[in-house]
């Protein structure tokens, strides 16, 4: 595994100067401001313009291909939604509404919305008489605090409601985790494999819970751009977005040590000093460590927050015992196990067995090692506890390394055929990424 595909810094251009030129004197310094220099206000506009139009070009792409394949498989979601009308006879918290859109909120999205509005009150309330694998209520303490706070944030800016501000955060987090997607595959390929990334990312199995009230794209967004700061040695930036990303997720530990293994290896193979990589290893993972210290003080028990996914979610990490459950079942056409959800459990399987191969692909590419360390330990996080199956799709969808071989072995496609096969996929994304997640399992 290497970790130096790409990513080292140009050449100081001092070092191909003449020798003597580095030799001369510097100029006497000006007494008076250079006047000549102030661009006029007709040049500084010509230069914001120009400045905008390179954005444009460099940007527009990845945002139009992101955009253009989202909104067709929502678009598939939303009618799929309306011409089957289940919805209508669900509770609004349980994949629910009045209206088709209601659906986006409902689930985990209802909870953030009350996190919005009113705040944590963490506890451990016993349900009365409960004696099987749920005996505790739920209670939004298990929902991490980066993504609500930021749709109170909002809320107080637009004067939306908790739902349009989820949707917004979510919505521009997914945009900002697509142009980050591009940055790191472009270093590895090119920008025509950092297209077909990010359109990979958009019709992704779990990509539903993109533009829903949930937290991946936000997740997504400061993941990847942490291991792109890793990438370009910008060590302080990726100890502060790990840092974000941990109040966030609680995956986010893979992150922590994805971080830290980069960070060895470049004081290893002196490439940097010890100073810079330390400092970012030592913030990254305050956040998660501060939210979950915070529960367990609220709660009276450090081990609060793991008490509550278990005893109010059936969330807990049993080395893998239930996903190879379901594992030997799904195949044999057995749905007795534990949370079974027939349809989605076949998509998860499915994601489930391509993950390794994928993987396989990413690491025979030699890529940065924090990529590898991130989606490996994400993958082995996901597959070791136990949960509603079918939401691995959705657990899985961080893990955009996983797009970079596929897109490296896409970017050959002739345009036509490339824009075939990812728009069949998007249409086809409202089914299995959207209706099969809301409506047909447990998001």
């Amino acid at each position: 595994m290497s970790g130096t595909l790409r990513t080292g810094h140009p050449a100081d251009p001092s070092d191909r100067a003449d020798p003597a030129d580095r030799a001369a004197p510097a100029p006497s310094p000006t007494p008076w401001p250079d006047v000549s220099v102030v661009s006029p206000p007709g040049e500084t506009g010509r230069s914001l313009r120009e400045r905008l139009r390179r954005a444009v070009a460099r940007h527009g792409p990845v945002l139009a291909t992101y955009g253009v394949l989202k909104l067709l498989g929502f678009a598939v979601f939303m009618y799929l939604l309306d011409s089957a009308g289940d919805f209508r006879e669900k509770h609004p918290r349980f994949g629910g509404g009045a209206r088709t859109w209601d659906v986006l909120g409902s689930w985990d999205g209802w909870w953030y919305q009350q996190i919005a509005l009113y705040g944590y009150d963490p506890a451990l309330e016993p349900v009365p008489g409960a004696t099987g694998m749920i005996t505790l209520e739920g209670n939004s303490a298990a929902f991490f605090p980066l993504y609500p706070t930021l749709m109170r944030l909002v809320q107080e800016i637009t004067g939306l409601g908790p739902y349009g501000a989820g949707m917004t955060v979510s919505v521009v987090s997914s945009f900002v985790a697509a142009l980050g997607i591009h940055a790191v595959t472009s270093r590895l390929g090119g920008r025509r494999a950092g297209l077909v990334a990010v359109g990979l990312w958009a019709v992704w199995p779990g990509s539903g819970a993109e533009w829903a009230v949930y937290s991946e794209s936000l997740y997504t967004a400061l993941a990847v751009w942490a291991c792109h700061a890793v990438m370009t040695r910008r060590w302080l930036t990726a100890g502060l977005l790990t840092f974000f990303a941990g109040l966030a997720r609680p995956t986010a530990v893979t992150l922590v040590a994805a971080l830290a293994v980069a960070g060895l290896i470049a004081v290893c193979r002196r490439r940097e000093g010890v100073r810079r990589p330390l400092l970012a290893v030592a913030v990254a993972p305050l956040g998660t460590l501060g939210y979950l210290g915070w529960v367990g003080h609220r709660m009276g028990d450090w081990g609060g927050y793991s008490k509550l996914q278990d005893g109010a979610w059936g969330h807990t990490f049993d080395y893998g015992r239930h996903s190879l459950d379901v594992l030997t079942s799904v195949p044999v056409g057995h749905f007795d196990y534990l949370f079974a959800m027939p349809f989605e459990d076949v998509i998860g399987v499915g994601v489930v067995l391509l993950v390794p191969v994928l993987t396989v692909l990413l690491v025979r590419l030699r890529p940065p090692a924090v990529l590898v360390v991130y989606t490996v330990l994400s993958y082995l996080m996901v597959m070791g506890t136990q949960q509603y199956f079918g939401n691995v799709s959705r657990y899985l969808l961080p893990l955009f390394p996983l797009l970079v071989p596929l897109a490296l072995a896409m970017r050959r496609l002739r345009l036509p055929s490339l824009v075939t096969v990812l728009g069949t996929a998007a249409l086809a994304s409202g089914s299995y990424a959207g209706y099969v997640l809301f409506e047909l399992g447990v998001p």
